[in-house]
Parts: structure tokens; C-alpha cells; sequence
């Protein structure tokens, strides 16, 4: 019976052992996502809601932030709209001078996002 139990305990530790890593770098991963879109909250309030306030644009009707659009324009990917950000276009600033790469990506994921969600 003390055999039957060591056996089960060692296998109870080494599950536990190989199942904390990969939890947690599951779990890390979200407060790296979450911190992403809060840096991008903060530079689109900055930088980008004069005119693209709720993703509407004041300037350009259709040039909007909203899904359809996006899609319509060819700015759906986080690529694409990183894009935009750093090198602008017709009357959009391009902000690649004001901003770093990694606000760049912030803003560009937060828009993605709240493309997605309708901006709600």
C-alpha cells in the first residue's frame, strides 16, 4: 500500500510539474495583451480620437475605424494599419516620427480590437 502510494504521489508531482509551466505561460500571455491594449487606449485618446473619436472621422466620413470600412479600405490586418499610423495617407498624419514601434503596435491592436467590437 506505502508502494501504491509513493507511485501516486510521484506522478501527482510530476503532472503538477509539467502542467505549471504550460498554465502559465497561457496566463501570462494575457497581461501582456491587456497592458498592449491599455497603451493603445491611452495613445488613440492622445493622438487619435480628435478626429477619430468613437472610430468615426470627422475629416473623411468614410475613412472610418469601424470594421466594414477598414475591411473596405484594406486596413483590416494589424499590419496594415500600423501602416497607416506610421506613414499616413491623404489626410492622415503620419505619426511614425511621434510614435515608437511599440505604440505603433499598441494603437494599431486597440483599433483592431475595438473594430471588432464595434467600438463598445
Amino acid at each position: 500500500m506505502t508502494r501504491l502510494f509513493s507511485w501516486l504521489l510521484a506522478i501527482a508531482l510530476a503532472g503538477f510539474v509539467l502542467w505549471v509551466p504550460l498554465t502559465h505561460a497561457a496566463y501570462a500571455a494575457e497581461p501582456d495583451a491587456a497592458a498592449t491594449l491599455a497603451t493603445g487606449h491611452q495613445v488613440f485618446e492622445l493622438h487619435c480620437a480628435g478626429c477619430h473619436l468613437n472610430g468615426g472621422n470627422i475629416v473623411r466620413r468614410g475613412k472610418n475605424l469601424k470594421q466594414k470600412a477598414l475591411e473596405k479600405n484594406g486596413v483590416d490586418t494589424l499590419g496594415a494599419i500600423a501602416q497607416l499610423v506610421s506613414q499616413g495617407k491623404g489626410n492622415m498624419s503620419a505619426y511614425g516620427d511621434r510614435l515608437t514601434p511599440a505604440q505603433i503596435e499598441a494603437v494599431s491592436a486597440f483599433v483592431l480590437e475595438q473594430a471588432a467590437n464595434d467600438w463598445r
